[in-house]
């Protein structure tokens, strides 16, 4: 495997949407609404979107944000997506899209990186994520 990491942009919008499409589980992913969030993320400075690619493929991505708040002293930053194709797992994938992300949010001064699964616990554990607190969310 040549795997790359490297920021996402418009020209990966067909293989993001397809690999969207395969993360989500409690919504249906538009194609119009997911243009229009793509359009807005690859401009926000405080978005980290990244693809790894592999001989040209797309075959994962990394979808975070950091901000400032008060209980960890400045920025923190956290993984709201990551994805990568169901035959290319426990190959590496993953773990090289975390690191990108890890040293994105060092290099903004983020204090910690954070974020919710119900699928993959075991994976951040073996990265060295902590169990910290419990999720919930309200639709709206």
């Amino acid at each position: 495997m040549a795997l790359v990491v490297r920021k996402a942009t418009a020209d990966d919008a067909d293989e993001l949407f397809r690999l969207a499409r395969d993360f989500a589980t409690s919504f249906k992913p538009e194609r119009g609404a997911f243009d229009v969030s793509l359009r807005h993320l690859l401009a926000d400075e405080d978005a980290w979107l990244s693809v790894a690619e592999d001989e040209g493929d797309v075959v994962g991505y990394c979808l975070g944000f950091d901000h400032y708040a008060f209980y960890a002293n400045g920025r923190v930053s956290w993984v709201e997506e990551i994805m990568v194709k169901a035959d290319l797992r426990k190959k590496g994938v993953g773990r090289a899209l975390m690191d990108a992300f890890e040293e994105w949010a060092r290099s903004r001064g983020s204090r910690l990186v954070g974020l919710a699964t119900r699928r993959a616990a075991p994976f951040y554990t073996a990265l060295g994520y902590e169990e910290s607190a419990i999720f919930f969310r309200k639709l709206l």
